[in-house]
């Protein structure tokens, strides 16, 4: 039950995870920003993340739901179809953002040419897809426990003095936005993930476990990144840090940023092409010309897009999270 309990926590993390979280520049956003409230904030989120991501996987187990789209039937109803073809433009969206990602780790930071990059990111996720759930399960238990050794690291090598000051109003809300954003794009893998693992009790040791560490990884970033001065300035404010303190380890987290963006991506390539396979005979060759629509679109801008999606992806995240509270738990 324990080693099982494991895997859902590393792919709970694994998904939630991503560009933003890796660089720090999510965690600067809803945060670091607003000062020694931050820690509050975050205990807030961890405490959000353990009982609403439990509370999805447990729902999705007893409606056997196997993707996202029949879970969002369970909860929005007859509108759902509306939903579910407005979170498949986004989830397609994010995911090409992070692709894009990838590429821009190679260039910027290997400084190698993207295009190697995108093609190595594509094939690596075409060989994960081809072993399913347990491909995303390899690939966490890999990334995950990197991620959590480095950011006790990073926690180890940074002491933080709290200052308090009057937080803003936006500061209170910030923990609701951002797990509401991101476990409305976990859904897609939790989902699956939960129907299959079928143990309620293993199911939620593995919800527990995954809303601590994923709390342990944002206190430990944030401690950190509230040291550096001019925070708001940094594109990769987490490179900083690590130039700052671990600078002798500065490859290794090229690599744990690059095994970040490669989680969330395939994530959000499983959610897309388990909705696509069902109205095609040939998944294999789906799944190539989904991975090959995402290198074209990572190619082109999609900032606009991207300026119009998000800011409606988070209303309806947060109406999802208030849905997955309010919503009676199937027995």
């Amino acid at each position: 039950m324990w080693m099982r309990a494991i895997q859902i926590a590393f792919v709970y993390v694994g998904t939630v995870v991503g560009a933003g979280f890796a660089t720090g520049k999510e965690i600067v956003q809803f945060f670091t920003q607003y000062g020694a409230i931050a820690v509050v904030t975050i205990a807030v989120s961890g405490g959000l993340f353990i009982f609403l991501g439990t509370r999805l996987m447990i729902m999705a187990n007893r409606l056997h739901a196997r993707s996202y789209e029949q879970f969002n039937a369970y909860l929005f109803g007859k509108v759902s179809v509306v939903v579910n073809l407005f979170m498949f433009v986004v989830l397609f969206s994010v995911t090409a953002v992070m692709l894009s990602g990838a590429g821009a780790v190679f260039e910027e930071q290997l400084h190698m040419r993207a295009d190697v990059g995108l093609a190595l990111t594509m094939i690596l996720a075409f060989v994960t897809m081809l072993f399913g759930l347990n491909g995303i399960l390899s690939v966490n238990m890999i990334v995950v426990p990197l991620m959590i050794i480095f950011s006790f690291a990073i926690s180890l090598m940074n002491e933080s003095d709290l200052v308090w000051t009057k937080p803003p109003l936006a500061a209170f809300f910030s923990p609701f936005a951002y797990v509401a954003f991101n476990l409305a794009m976990a859904q897609v893998v939790l989902v699956p993930l939960a129907t299959e693992v079928k143990d309620e009790k293993t199911i939620r040791l593995g919800g527990v476990l995954g809303g601590v560490l994923l709390m342990f990884i944002l206190l430990s970033s944030h401690f950190a990144l509230s040291l550096l001065p001019h925070l708001q300035s940094y594109s990769i404010p987490m490179a900083e840090v690590v130039k700052r303190s671990l600078a002798s380890f500065y490859g290794l987290y090229v690599v744990i940023i690059y095994g970040e963006i490669f989680s969330s991506f395939v994530a959000g390539v499983f959610g897309l092409h388990r909705k696509l396979a069902l109205f095609f005979r040939k998944p294999v060759f789906v799944l190539i010309a989904l991975l090959l629509a995402m290198y074209a679109f990572s190619l082109v801008g999609y900032n606009a897009l991207l300026s119009v999606l998000y800011p409606l992806f988070g209303y309806m995240s947060i109406i999802f999270i208030f849905l997955l509270f309010y919503r009676k738990m199937p027995s």
